[in-house]
């Protein structure tokens, strides 16, 4: 099914292009593509397909948003974004975060992910407990991500980018990276995932749950041997992602 998404201005498209490189040098400068992808997550992971309530519509600026637990830290990513939106005050939040999560991918070395903007910024933040935990297994994600409306692939493929970034102690209970070098985005989490823990590096619950689990382990081995097979669902899963809520199926 095609999308229909909304017409913008010429030059809020401008404003896009000029955005992403500045967004662009800010994430290469400051090393935060981990960070700054999770932001992009965390704003749209709070979807509900039924209720068609949360969704990245900007609203985890809200004070309230980013003092629900599963974001703890992300008012980093914010402080950090905030100078640049200033830049772009006809940007919506929504598109804002979005696109900073796009650019994250690609700084790393990741997939080149579309983006179609058009979102409008929500007041309302929705409630809390919608996004991933990580102490938990297969049956809470799948309960979760189904909720948004994404499928067994999607999960597997979006865990991938565990890739990027480390746990922080004192932001998640946990603390290590996934990966030897944190800042590329590759296959290397899946390979790692099936070698086991060592070198200190971390497994949580939730990435053992994808071994464990019967219809997610083939994901699993498929994008350990193959990047580029794992770079093309993760681009579908996170345009998904991105656009839960945005835009019609025509």
């Amino acid at each position: 099914m095609e999308k229909s998404y909304p017409k913008v201005s010429e030059e809020y498209e401008k404003a896009i292009d000029k955005c992403k490189k500045k967004l662009r040098g800010l994430i290469q400068e400051k090393h935060c593509a981990p960070i700054i992808l999770r932001l992009a997550w965390h704003a749209a992971g709070t979807y509900d397909v039924h209720t068609k309530t949360g969704g990245p519509f900007g609203t985890i600026k809200n004070p309230q948003e980013l003092s629900h637990q599963a974001n703890n830290g992300l008012d980093i990513a914010v402080r950090l974004l905030e100078p640049i939106k200033e830049q772009f005050p006809i940007l919506s939040y929504a598109d804002f975060y979005q696109l900073a999560g796009v650019v994250a991918v690609q700084v790393t070395g990741g997939p080149e992910i579309p983006f179609h903007p058009g979102r409008l910024d929500n007041a309302e933040s929705p409630p809390e407990g919608r996004l991933p935990d990580a102490k938990k297994g297969s049956d809470h994600l799948r309960e979760v991500f189904h909720r948004m409306g994404l499928s067994d692939k999607d999960i597997v493929a979006l865990s991938g980018a565990h890739t990027l970034g480390r746990c922080h102690k004192e932001r998640s209970g946990f603390e290590g990276a996934w990966t030897k070098n944190p800042l590329v985005f590759d296959n290397s989490y899946f390979k790692e995932l099936i070698s086991g823990e060592k070198d200190g590096l971390i497994q949580l619950p939730s990435d053992k749950a994808l071994l464990d689990d019967p219809a997610f382990r083939p994901y699993v081995e498929k994008y350990a041997q193959d990047e580029d097979v794992f770079f093309a669902d993760y681009a579908e899963a996170h345009l998904k992602l991105s656009e839960l809520g945005f835009a019609n199926a025509e």
